[in-house]
């Protein structure tokens, strides 16, 4: 059960991992807000899991409430994080912020 939980813990730095590199990779404002909505959230959801799942390795009811708890963290994660990046560009879009296009070089 060890190992699957560091599975689920590597597999959840590499989720964060790509997402500090889509950040850094991306040309554009709103560009950049899509891998860090969707790759951050991927990654808390695998590795909170594997802390839930850890949690249960003593099977106590401390700590199935505390793993409801986790879960629950997750869930409100899941909840919050595609509004809050949909409220930054909305925030983006009412400031004037342009898209990235690319620009065609003159001849």
């Amino acid at each position: 059960m060890d190992i699957f939980v560091i599975c689920l813990l590597t597999i959840g730095l590499f989720f964060f991992f790509g997402g500090a590199v889509g950040i850094i990779r991306m040309p554009g404002f709103y560009t950049r807000l899509h891998p860090a909505g969707i790759l951050d959230t991927m990654g808390i959801l695998v590795m909170v899991v594997a802390l839930a799942i850890y949690n249960l390795h003593q099977l106590t009811f401390e700590s199935v409430l505390l793993t409801i708890k986790i879960l629950l963290i997750v869930f409100f994660v899941f909840l919050s994080s595609p509004t809050a990046t949909h409220s930054i560009v909305d925030a983006g879009m009412r400031a004037g912020l342009r898209y990235w296009t690319k620009k065609k070089e003159k001849e």
